[in-house]
């Protein structure tokens, strides 16, 4: 059989037809009339006031740590499990990451140590300047406690949705929830542009400036005129003509995923030492990806004889996110908890989940998987 991918891109009907449409008019260079169209469509999509489409997610959360004025040797909060892209950023404005772990209900940001925290950093008169809180495989964050806590000591919060675009949290949709809200369009997400990202909020204000920093903070003149150091984080048209198209098919890509999970959880949801990740009560996941952990001793097997076994045929699955806190370039950045997050990246494995999945394919996943424990 060809490899199965994790999370392969999956292209609707339109895509091709906007690029065509793009190529007609000659919008090939950045911007143009798909970048205005994708930007009002998604934050139409949320239900959020204003977005600006940018060349990346990580670019997305580095304009928004700009917007909030964070700067050198101020602290930011960020979760801890969740991918490099979420905390790199803070680094790069000379700003300290600080680590808060998981909770095991919704595998996010833990609101209890959270406001631990934030109460012990006010009590030192040293507040963070800001507080990324993840979205975590298409899982919505408990917001409520969260933006409570934030709010009691006035941090102001960055959403990174990277992974939860179409989830939600009581009826709302994930990437509303913070100051400025992130989403990425990476190859491996729901839906991609190829590589792009969007920056959202309801303040205008911010999104013009993160627009006018992400095009190299051009001032006004007819000449190239700059009174401000600026980046190249601006979405191509081309790129956008595709995210226009994947937009259009985001809620069955979605309904799509879940299905994934569901055949997965019917088929091994019961074995012993088997868990899959949790949906909270208080909202509707995407499950972008299909995660579970696996108690070795229980099911007979370790998550590490799994992933093996899959990749001896070509199978792509790998661990869940390896905690910030624990990766050797934040060895020096300081972490509330952790040990949740380790335990979950000690066991979790993330199987293929993508929306193109076939049957064919995923019976063969599980059918490695059962034999992994019969083995033993």
């Amino acid at each position: 059989m060809p490899r199965i991918y994790l999370s392969s891109p999956h292209m609707g009907g339109d895509e091709l037809s906007l690029i065509q449409e793009a190529f007609a008019q000659n919008w090939i260079a950045p911007l143009g009339p798909h970048v205005d169209a994708f930007e009002r469509e998604l934050a139409g999509y949320v239900g959020v006031g204003h977005a600006a489409a940018l060349s990346s997610g990580t670019g997305a959360i580095h304009l928004a740590l700009r917007m909030l004025g964070v700067q050198r040797d101020d602290e930011v909060i960020c979760s801890s499990l969740t991918f490099s892209a979420s905390a790199n950023p803070i680094v790069y404005e000379g700003a300290r990451p600080v680590f808060i772990d998981a909770e095991r209900a919704t595998w996010n940001m833990d609101p209890a140590l959270l406001a631990e925290e934030l109460e012990r950093c006010a009590r030192h008169d040293k507040l963070p300047k800001a507080a990324i809180v993840v979205d975590l495989y298409g899982q919505s964050a408990d917001w409520d406690p969260i933006r409570a806590a934030c709010a009691r000591f006035d941090v102001p919060i960055i959403e990174d949705a990277a992974e939860a675009l179409g989830a939600d949290y009581r009826g709302k949709r994930c990437g509303t929830f913070g100051k400025l809200g992130v989403f990425s369009f990476n190859g491996n997400k729901i839906i991609t542009t190829s590589g792009g990202g969007m920056l959202v909020s309801d303040d205008e204000a911010l999104v013009k400036r993160a627009r006018f920093l992400a095009t190299q903070a051009r001032d006004p003149a007819p000449h190239y005129e700059h009174s401000t150091i600026g980046f190249n984080y601006r979405l191509s048209n081309i790129s956008a003509a595709i995210g226009r198209g994947q937009l259009r098919v985001l809620d069955a890509r979605v309904a799509a995923r879940r299905a994934v999970f569901e055949r997965y959880r019917q088929a091994l949801g019961d074995l012993p030492g088997v868990t899959f990740m949790p949906e909270a009560p208080f909202g509707r996941s995407t499950r972008w990806l299909t995660c579970l952990t696996i108690d070795g001793r229980a099911f007979g097997a370790s998550r590490e004889d799994v992933r093996l076994a899959l990749a001896a045929k070509d199978i792509e699955a790998r661990p869940v996110w390896k905690p910030m806190h624990l990766q050797p370039v934040f060895r020096e950045c300081r972490a509330v908890g952790g040990a949740v997050s380790a335990d979950l990246f000690a066991r979790g494995l993330c199987l293929p989940s993508g929306s193109q999945l076939t049957t064919v394919e995923q019976d063969e996943v599980i059918d490695i998987v059962l034999a992994c424990r019969r083995a033993r």
